[in-house]
C-alpha cells in the first residue's frame, strides 16, 4: 500500500526522471565513445609514425600538384591579355596611320573583293511607297490634341452648376 500511495503522489516526477536520466546516459555513452576513439587514435598514430608522416607527404604533394595548375592557368590568362593588348595597339596603330593618309579607318576595313563588286550593277536601288503617313509629323498622343473626342484635362472638373 506504501508503494502504491508513493506512486500516486510522486508517479509523474518518477517517470519524468526516468525520462531525463536515459536521456543524459545516452549523451554521455556518445562523448564516453569519441573519447575513447580519439585515444586509441592517438595511440596508434604514436605506434605508427611512418603512416602520419606518408599522410602528411601525400597532402603537401597535393597542394604541390593543385598550385602548380593555378600558376599554369595564370600563365595562360597572362599571355591571353598580352594577346589582346598586342591587337589592341595593332589596330591603334592601323587607325593611326590610316588617320595620317587621309584615309578614314572604318572605309579602310572594307574587304578588297568588296571594293571590286561595288559597281553600278550590283547596287539595287530601294523603291519608295507610295503612301502616305497615317498621321501628320506633328502628331503627339501625349500632348492631347489632335483626332480625339475626348476633352478631359486632369486640371478641369465637370462643368459647375451654376453655369459658365
Amino acid at each position: 500500500m506504501f508503494v502504491g500511495s508513493l506512486l500516486a503522489t510522486y508517479g509523474w516526477y518518477i517517470v519524468f526522471s526516468c525520462i531525463l536520466l536515459y536521456v543524459v546516459f545516452q549523451k554521455l555513452s556518445t562523448r564516453l565513445r569519441a573519447l575513447r576513439q580519439r585515444q586509441l587514435d592517438r595511440v596508434a598514430a604514436a605506434v605508427e609514425p611512418d603512416v602520419v608522416v606518408k599522410r602528411q607527404e601525400a597532402l603537401a604533394a597535393a597542394r604541390l600538384k593543385m598550385q602548380e595548375e593555378l600558376n599554369a592557368q595564370v600563365e595562360k590568362h597572362k599571355e591571353k591579355l598580352r594577346q589582346l593588348e598586342e591587337e589592341k595597339r595593332r589596330q591603334k596603330i592601323e587607325m593611326w596611320d590610316s588617320m595620317q593618309e587621309g584615309k578614314s579607318y572604318k572605309g579602310n576595313a572594307k574587304k578588297p573583293q568588296e571594293e571590286d563588286n561595288s559597281g553600278p550593277s550590283s547596287v539595287i536601288p530601294k523603291r519608295k511607297s507610295d503612301r502616305k503617313p497615317l498621321r501628320g509629323g506633328g502628331y503627339n498622343p501625349l500632348s492631347g490634341e489632335g483626332g480625339g473626342t475626348c476633352s478631359w484635362r486632369p486640371g478641369r472638373r465637370g462643368p459647375s452648376p451654376g453655369g459658365s
